[in-house]
């Protein structure tokens, strides 16, 4: 079958994005953390001191569905390279049809029935595998767009940036409205009932912002792309790889930080009310980086700036790991150096993995957003999957109980080790790993370059399909 594409406008103003694509853009990760920050934060806490169920058993709930997650991932991932409509484009779909059972699954999740200890935690793992299915099949589509949306650096980095002040403004408000309530022996499901009912509502209207406000505009007029070509995309592909395999270790210790978040400020440092305190400095900290974070990216390069925040985790994880209960400034402090380097790494990882898609596209000649995205997601979901088991079985370990006022000595170990040496360690093996990324901004800008040169030899646009590429010029080999 024969394919078309749009071409792509001159360099100069192509991908240029006007201020109400890049809010609407970021209201979607808004929403999306609506699902997913609220469950990191506070669904292992739900389990133990509401539902019931044992830190050990939660852990291992974590690890089993999160890599359900990540498989998710991928055939969310198929589903978007093989989906496209002429009205509302390839990714925004995905979006209008799934953000109302991604809301309404965050709900039950935290409604699990008195049924018997095997009755709530069967419940628990068929309704978070749900959740996980139909956040895959949202967020794939979401962060695939970025790419979409413009091919420009800058621009994809203020996308970047959007999406994490987004992002974080949900982790901000969790931290200041809903995290001191969660008290020690407090009744919580009332609490738990209001909030997600009200984050329901929220969330599909930031969704639908996201929708009418963003376009898709490198496109496929018709894209096809088999399984055999998407595979094709990933192999050799030597910087996704990388960025995958460091992205693993890296979100296995943010998750393990921000899952025993809430157990750190009240039962270690027994000051519950720092975690709003937290929330509005990390507030500030995620601006400011925002910000400043396309000029930083622009003198130092993505790569350096990445392995940076990385060690500013690893700095925050020891001193987090070392602080005295009777010091709690100081693992405040530590608390917010760590989160300060997640979030600089956070807003870099997205144009690195923007980046991925040329590198593929160069390699092979076949642009799969949705299929590189997916694979890089996977990744991630896997380090979430085993950041919160090591976060259950931390604390599993140091033998917490959920229904008492104050928890022993070894059990506020577990929790420091949670928080601080477990995110401190893997985070370091993270940057190592970087050390050896060779995407440069420099290079990319060369591939970005040739890729161009191709397609004006085809005829097309840059991202038009790969078939009409394929006809008319020669991969990397």
């Amino acid at each position: 079958m024969t394919m078309t594409s749009s071409p792509t406008p001159a360099p100069s103003k192509a991908g240029t994005l006007g201020l109400r694509s890049i809010i609407g853009y970021g209201a979607g990760d808004a929403a999306n953390n609506l699902a997913f920050t609220t469950t990191t934060m506070f669904l292992l806490v739900y389990y133990t001191d509401v539902a019931g169920i044992s830190a050990a058993a939660a852990g291992t709930l974590f690890l089993v569905v999160r890599v359900f997650d990540a498989f998710s991932d991928l055939f969310a991932g198929r589903m978007v390279d093989r989906t496209y409509t002429k009205r509302w484009g390839k990714f925004r779909p995905f979006i209008l049809f799934g953000a109302v059972p991604l809301m309404v699954l965050t709900v039950l999740n935290f409604h699990i029935p008195q049924i018997g200890a095997g009755g709530k935690l069967a419940y628990a793992y068929v309704v978070y595998a749900a959740l996980g299915l139909a956040y895959s099949l949202v967020n794939i589509p979401y962060g695939s767009m970025a790419g979409a949306m413009t091919p420009q650096p800058k621009e994809r980095a203020k996308l970047a940036s959007s999406r994490t002040i987004g992002a974080l403004l949900v982790g901000s408000a969790l931290g200041i409205f809903v995290a001191p309530l969660l008290k020690a022996g407090a009744d919580l499901q009332p609490i738990f009932t209001t909030v997600t009912v009200v984050f329901m509502v929220l969330g599909v209207a930031l969704y639908l912002v996201t929708f009418f406000t963003t376009r898709e505009k490198v496109v496929r007029d018709v894209p096809k792309v088999s399984f055999k070509q998407s595979m094709r995309t990933l192999k050799g592909n030597r910087p996704l790889l990388m960025l995958c395999l460091s992205s693993v270790l890296f979100l296995s210790g943010y998750l393990s930080l921000t899952t025993v978040q809430v157990y750190y400020f009240r039962d270690v440092l027994h000051s519950l009310g720092l975690v709003p305190v937290l929330s509005i400095a990390q507030l500030v900290v995620t601006l400011a980086l925002g910000a400043v974070m396309p000029a930083v990216v622009a003198r130092a390069g993505k790569r350096a700036a990445y392995i940076a925040f990385v060690g500013v985790l690893v700095v925050g994880g020891v001193i987090v790991l070392l602080a005295p209960a009777a010091l709690a400034w100081l693992g405040f402090l530590g608390f917010l150096i760590a989160m300060a380097g997640i979030v600089g790494v956070n807003i870099v990882v997205w144009a690195l993995e923007a980046d991925t898609v040329e590198y593929g596209e160069w390699k092979t000649g076949v642009r799969s957003e949705g299929i590189i995205y997916s694979l890089f997601s996977f990744t991630r979901k896997t380090g979430q999957a085993i950041g919160g088991a090591l976060a259950g079985y931390a604390i599993a370990w140091g033998g917490y109980n959920g229904h008492a006022a104050q928890q022993s000595p070894q059990a506020v170990l577990g929790i420091q080790i949670a928080a601080g040496l477990i995110p401190a360690v893997l985070a370091l093996a993270a940057g190592a790993i970087m050390v050896f990324y060779n995407l440069t901004d420099e290079r990319h800008a060369t591939i970005v370059a040739e890729i161009r040169e191709r397609h004006a030899q085809a005829g097309a646009g840059l991202g038009a399909d790969s078939e009409t590429v394929a006809l008319h010029s020669q991969p990397e080999a």
